[in-house]
């Protein structure tokens, strides 16, 4: 099985500059990046990231400077079947979530994100083809019936949460076990509560 690992690595995590800075952002998408792959060789993989520039994780890097989808259809069609993509942006991805999706057992195995995209599939058949515009997990079904491919879905809250925005990474604070969470709590990010949410917490820089 052929694993990638799609990966900016010229502008990461952009969404987040309320609470990081340009190089700090680099650091955390990097440390997430390490958990997503050391997660899959714990499954029994070896992965390759897919980058936009050269970046040294310690695993083979394809760099590829074409959006998200170009890239990751020019994957699907310079491999055989079966192809696992998993976002890099997933630090609480562990194996046995990964082994549910290998082990779906159709054409095509989803995890659709808490926004509606996709963060992760496992294509068994040749002609699928990804679009990662908006929507993407509902495009994806649509794509997989117009080739004829069967589809699974795979509900995990631990493939679902992609970290994107401040108020995610309280998420990576109360559920990581590796490298994300512990830059978060090395690096001085610490939680506060809202007044006006008084059931969520939000993302600060701590003073240095």
């Amino acid at each position: 099985m052929h694993v990638v690992v799609p990966f900016d690595a010229s502008e990461p995590k952009t969404r987040l500059a309320p609470v990081l800075d340009t190089g700090e952002r680099s650091r955390f998408a990097a440390a997430m990046l390490r958990d997503v792959l050391e997660t899959l060789r714990a499954a029994g993989h070896t992965p390759e990231v897919l980058a936009t520039a050269p970046v040294d994780v310690g695993a083979p890097v394809t760099v590829d400077q074409q959006p998200l989808t170009p890239a990751v259809n020019a994957v699907l069609a310079a491999h055989e079947a079966p192809v696992l993509v998993v976002m890099a942006d997933l630090p609480l991805v562990v194996p046995d979530t990964i082994r549910r999706l290998t082990g779906a057992g159709s054409d095509l195995a989803l995890a659709p994100g808490l926004g509606g995209g996709t963060n992760a599939f496992c294509a068994r058949h040749p002609a699928f083809r990804v679009d990662y515009h908006d929507g993407s997990y509902r495009k994806h079904r649509e794509r997989a019936a117009a080739c004829g491919a069967t589809t699974t879905t795979v509900d995990s809250f631990r493939l679902a949460l992609d970290i994107d925005k401040p108020d995610d990474l309280v998420e990576v604070l109360l559920h990581g076990e590796g490298h994300a969470e512990t830059w978060l709590r090395r690096d001085g990010v610490r939680t506060r509560h809202r007044r006006a949410r008084p059931h969520s917490c939000a993302m600060t820089a701590s003073p240095r």
